[in-house]
């Protein structure tokens, strides 16, 4: 009699009602890209690691923190392996799952490749979590990579204490035509291709405050594959580029700057947000991710003087689970840069700064009164 619980009846006698509808994101500490280990801890990690075989063929490992790692075969051809997971950022398991294969499909966008096939990663609550619903988190993943227009040819599965899906994606790029989060330069315009807010709104959907449209809205963003990065890495105006996640705006445009040897400026007034991100961070839906992440990088930026508070700060380093793409690009290319953008309906793609020379930091300024 499993998610049944007995109540009386109008006459005395008990009854069996239905319990509560189980919620995903009850079942894990955290959800989405906001389940990453912080930055500053990763990097203590990774620097105590012993470095291992690097061949010659191997253009990129973890030196810069990069979306992808990539293996050339030939001289035309190189192969883009990545991977990506993490626990419930919605309720909806269909929806999770699709969520879950978008973001992970992301990373080969970003290199400016193209994905070939991908193998699921599964790890589930199996005598907590109906069948059901664990079959509809992968026909989601299934869903997406279709829309990607490539099989989900194997995978692995576990049973674990938290629902975890995600998805291993090997894709293709031209060696030429790869692009990394590494060769901005100065001059070079920030152009960022999705609205910021999702951690927010994760949390106000966790509080139970997210109205139906604010969730249509995220999931709609959150399920748009980044496919302006296959034609972006043929562009030779376009020098460097990654997509926003965990690590927040402030985190990935940091690693840029880093890699880089630059610094960067953007604009507060400029960013796009999705609908209601502010009201719903005034009523505390700011995951503690966001901390983490402003720990990590907070020491290498510089915040207007005035009219810049804690939620401003918060939604700098907002978690973005399956953000869009963050381009630095030579000014002539913008209007180009920008059509590929539209063409693929992204709408809410801006241009939000630019690279300066300097020490690697981040500057905001508001060109804006709030």
């Amino acid at each position: 009699m499993a998610g049944k619980k007995l109540k009386p009846s109008d006459d005395g006698d008990p009854e069996i009602a239905a319990s509560p509808p189980l919620r995903l994101t009850q079942l894990s500490h955290g959800g989405g890209c906001g389940c990453k280990i912080a930055p500053r801890m990763l990097e203590q990690i990774l620097t105590k690691s012993t470095p291992g075989l690097i061949p010659r063929q191997l253009l990129v490992g973890v030196e810069t923190s990069d979306d992808a790692a990539v293996y050339q075969l030939n001289a035309n051809q190189a192969v883009v392996a990545t991977t990506d997971f993490f626990m419930p950022i919605v309720d909806d398991p269909y929806d999770f799952g699709c969520i879950a294969a978008t973001n992970a499909l992301s990373d080969v966008y970003a290199m400016g490749g193209f994905p070939l096939f991908a193998l699921a990663i599964v790890g589930m609550p199996v005598n907590t979590l109906p069948l059901e619903t664990i079959k509809r988190i992968l026909e989601g993943g299934e869903a997406t990579c279709a829309k990607a227009g490539i099989p989900i040819a194997g995978g692995h599965t576990i049973d674990s204490i938290e629902p975890i899906y995600g998805l291993v994606v090997i894709g293709m790029v031209h060696p030429e035509n790869l692009t990394r989060n590494i060769g901005a330069r100065p001059g070079d315009k920030l152009i960022l291709g999705k609205s910021l807010g999702v951690g927010i709104h994760s949390a106000a959907l966790r509080k139970g405050l997210l109205s139906a449209s604010g969730y249509a809205t995220m999931l709609a963003s959150t399920t748009q594959l980044n496919t302006p990065g296959r034609s972006l890495g043929c562009f030779a105006g376009v020098h460097a580029m990654t997509d926003v996640t965990g690590f927040g705006l402030l985190g990935h445009l940091s690693e840029i700057c880093k890699a880089s040897e630059v610094a960067a400026t953007i604009d507060y007034s400029a960013l796009p947000l999705l609908p209601n991100t502010l009201d719903y961070a005034e009523k505390g839906c700011i995951t503690g991710a966001s901390e983490r992440n402003w720990d990590s990088y907070g020491h290498t930026t510089v915040l207007p003087k005035k009219a810049f508070g804690d939620l401003e700060r918060a939604l700098i380093t907002d978690p973005q689970t399956s953000g869009g793409l963050l381009i630095a690009c030579a000014p002539e290319v913008v209007t180009e840069v920008l059509a590929i953008f539209l063409q693929d309906g992204f709408h809410r793609a801006t241009v939000i700064g630019e690279i300066t020379e300097g020490k690697p930091r981040v500057t905001v300024v508001r060109s804006k009164d709030p």
